[in-house]
């Protein structure tokens, strides 16, 4: 049975792949987006939100004698190429990548506030308040898509409707 502080160990290392993975995704769709300014905007915003991100949780685990874990961050981003790369395929993918991000957001927050309490359950404040950072900015971002999705929606449907534009990205 593992620890408490292996715990907060192996979920850190999640952690950082997680944010591999949101790299990879976030980075393939921004470089496809032509159409839509201010989706392109937050996400390249995000982008350095997630790389300093990273970094942060890799300073943590670096704190605790953990270490990132080669396996799960180039799984995570073995997976984000898969996804990023299916925005190739559909016709959508301005949509499909909005909804992909924001459910990702979700993951996020979900695992960062648990990641604070086991942080808090150990003693390790540091580690606790690194993650209450990131969280904010995770929040941040889920709140934007959220916000954004009726106008961004709408855009694309206008685009959709009006013969020889593109809508996709």
């Amino acid at each position: 049975m593992a620890t408490a502080e292996e715990r907060l160990v192996e979920w850190l290392r999640d952690a950082h792949a997680a944010e591999e993975q949101a790299l990879t995704m976030m980075n393939g769709m921004a470089s496809r987006i032509k159409n839509y300014p201010e989706l392109k905007s937050r996400l390249e915003q995000h982008i350095e939100e997630t790389r300093r991100q990273a970094q942060m949780i890799r300073s943590c685990l670096d704190r605790l004698d953990g270490g990132t874990s080669m396996i799960k961050d180039a799984g995570a981003k073995m997976v984000a190429m898969g996804q990023a790369m299916s925005g190739l395929f559909v016709g959508d993918e301005v949509m499909k990548g909005a909804i992909a991000n924001f459910a990702f957001e979700a993951m996020e927050i979900a695992s960062y506030r648990i990641l604070i309490s086991a942080a808090e359950e150990v003693g390790d404040q540091e580690t606790a308040q690194v993650c209450r950072q990131i969280l904010q900015e995770e929040q941040a971002m889920a709140d934007w898509i959220e916000g954004n999705l009726d106008k961004l929606t709408t855009r694309y449907l206008a685009r959709e409707e009006t013969p020889g534009v593109t809508a996709k990205h």
